[in-house]
């Protein structure tokens, strides 16, 4: 629409003797122009993309030379003749709100940074290329953007005689204004007298026709996408023999562009793209929160967002501001962008979902007998790896399930090599199954007993997902010393102790055996009192004690009485069996680990620093668990917002 406009408006200028003067107001000869315009684009993405990839780059270069010139005249203008910089007094006489509904309004001028990751399938070497071509290209774009609108502004004196109309004196701001969709041509204009007819409409020209190309290259290979994923039919992903592009998404996408650009209003255009790219853009902020926090650790990133999440969140924030305010710029916008993104929900839900094949990402549920998430009680989940992996693990998932009163899910993780399709991962579920059906045996009799049986290629993250499906309070793991590489407690249990929304406890070397003597070493940490909780649930009781040790540094001590006394509502034994004891020395690692030789067991309260911080270094209760040769426990209480947002978000 916008090419057809300055096209024909500047065809009716050189060939006014011949041509009618109404034509620039005709909208049939506009929609015209701009179906045919359309069409020449669709047919030039079906050559295929290294012909798109070329006429998007010719188009792009001449477009980016024509408004750098444009922005260098206005440079010159203004150091020639510095009054035109009173243009800018008053500098928002609309106010912030004008501002937010512009914003808004021109957020599709930004569309073409998410096209670029839409590429990512053509590019070569994407992991590099595509962060640098964003950010550069954001640099530039900008910096072009910001040098365009300087240079209008400045184009118009403010004494020129044009601005006195019968109704007062206008402002340049105000002149410009007053032409509409035009109104940047006017004021090239004036900017340059000689030939700014045919500068100014090539600049719009190469502009709008590189933003066609792209976006139907873009959007094409979204469709193809949704069609190679079955989550539109599978003809989406039907490819030319000749071509070799997806013509079939090619023919859907252009059938869009013309309907679109022939029925609607320019200005509706707009705003609706701008609200439906505001969404889009809000959602991938989100995604990008949520796959950094969820699969940080599995991913080999070409750049990492620094100050993170700072920035997805404010921009999350813009965006919704934005597009609130896009309502007093088209209201017919915030009706059609509802009701085009209630229709992909309508066939997410209706096709999509049912049909969509599963990527090598995503967690499967082989078997699940415990679908129901609404059951009444306290949930504790055990994942089980193999049978002796389960017996050890039984006995004291029997001691917390009796103190909590709950009922128990068991879960195996099927581990595929990676180089076995998803389709094979039944088979390796077997090893797996036996060690359910052994901690069944157990368990079964006297608690309420459900399995689940899933595949994920990340362990954990796939039991991560179970505990937030399945509402989990109480995770219980078994780890026997295994550290790999940047990870301290091994690749699965870090990132569970840091992202699981339930309460966690990890057991070493417990087996089958019983606790008399119990250490429960605190330093003020956020997970100590739980440490005493699970401390008092597993030491036998009448005979057994706990212990609760702390070792002093300089100045720094702990009040060990008011601390067993502020944890007395939460213990499972007698506070009778609970006894304190403080010990000097200058390394609490070897000051616990010298006491632990008395015990039978150490139980443990995790740290709470985030996993990317304890890259370098592991954390004190972490360097206890790997070195203790006794039965050790680590814990981590749920509860509060972090556990909330961990949870739902």
């Amino acid at each position: 629409i916008c090419f057809a406009t300055y096209t024909v408006s500047f065809v009716a200028a050189i060939g006014q003797e011949w041509i009618p003067a109404d034509i620039t107001t005709n909208p049939f000869v506009l929609k015209g122009v701009a179906v045919a315009v359309a069409m020449f684009f669709i047919y030039i993405n079906y050559r295929g993309a290294s012909e798109t990839g070329k006429i998007g780059a010719i188009m792009t270069l001449l477009q980016t030379a024509f408004l750098v010139v444009i922005g260098l005249a206005g440079i010159w203008v203004a150091i020639r003749d510095p009054s035109r910089l009173e243009n800018f007094n008053d500098f928002m006489p609309k106010g912030y709100k004008s501002l937010m509904v512009t914003m808004g309004f021109t957020a599709v001028a930004f569309e073409g940074y998410e096209v670029i990751a839409q590429a990512g399938d053509e590019t070569k070497n994407p992991r590099e290329n595509i962060p640098k071509a964003m950010l550069y290209s954001v640099l530039i774009v900008t910096l072009t953007y910001v040098a365009v609108a300087f240079a209008t502004m400045v184009s118009v004196p403010a004494d020129a005689a044009y601005l006195v109309t019968a109704e007062g004196t206008l402002q340049p701001w105000e002149w410009i204004g007053s032409y509409g969709e035009m109104g940047f041509r006017e004021a090239m204009l004036k900017l340059i007298p000689r030939g700014g007819n045919i500068w100014v409409t090539l600049a719009v020209i190469f502009a709008s026709t590189s933003a066609l190309n792209a976006t139907i290259f873009s959007a094409t290979r979204a469709s193809y996408a949704l069609g190679r994923d079955r989550m539109l039919p599978a003809a989406f992903e039907a490819i030319s023999e000749r071509r070799k592009t997806p013509y079939i998404a090619l023919l859907a996408t252009g059938l869009i562009v013309i309907v679109v650009a022939t029925l609607l209003p320019t200005q509706d255009v707009v705003g609706s793209a701008s609200i439906m790219f505001l969404f889009l853009f809000l959602l991938v902020n989100v995604c990008v929160i949520r796959i950094r926090l969820n699969m940080g650790d599995e991913l080999e990133y070409g750049y990492v967002m620094p100050l993170f999440p700072l920035f997805p969140v404010l921009a999350i924030i813009c965006q919704a501001v934005l597009a609130v305010h896009l309502v007093e710029m088209s209201v017919m916008a915030w009706v059609i962008a509802p009701i085009w993104i209630g229709i992909g929900v309508v066939i997410y839900y209706a096709y999509s979902k049912s049909r969509a094949l599963p990527t090598e990402d995503e967690i499967q549920i082989l078997e699940d007998d415990g679908v129901d998430a609404d059951r009444d009680g306290y949930r504790i989940m055990v994942p089980v790896a193999n049978p002796d992996n389960a017996l050890d693990l039984v006995r004291t998932t029997y001691k917390l399930s009796s103190a909590y009163d709950c009922n128990i899910d068991l879960l195996h993780m099927v581990e595929v090599p990676d180089q076995v399709p998803l389709s094979d991962a039944d088979k390796y579920m077997m090893e797996g199954k036996e060690g359910i059906v052994e901690a069944m045996l157990y368990l079964s009799p006297m608690f309420p007993v459900f399995t689940t049986i899933r595949y994920c290629r990340t362990v954990a993250r796939g039991i991560i997902s179970a505990v937030r499906e399945k509402r989990i309070n109480l995770l219980i793991m078994g780890w026997h010393g295994k550290r790999s590489g940047r990870f301290n407690l091994g690749s699965t249990l870090d990132p569970i102790i840091e992202r699981s929304p339930s309460s966690v406890v990890i057991l070493k070397n417990c087996g089958s055996q019983s606790f008399n003597r119990v250490l429960v070493p605190v330093s003020g940490g956020p997970n100590a009192a739980y440490a005493l909780e699970i401390a008092s649930v597993l030491v036998e009781k009448e005979v057994g004690k706990i212990t609760v040790l702390s070792v002093e540094r300089g100045s720094h001590s702990i009040d060990l009485t008011a601390f067993i006394k502020n944890a007395g509502d939460t213990l499972r034994c007698p506070v009778e069996m609970l006894e304190s004891k403080t010990v000097e020395g200058p390394d609490v690692v070897e000051a616990i680990l010298a006491e632990s030789e008395h015990f039978d067991l150490v139980v443990l309260g995790c740290t709470r620093e985030p996993l990317m911080s304890q890259v370098t270094q592991a954390s004190i209760p972490d360097k206890i668990a790997d070195r203790c040769e006794k039965a050790v426990v680590m814990v981590k209480a749920a509860g509060g917002v972090r556990s909330w947002i961990k949870r739902w978000f």
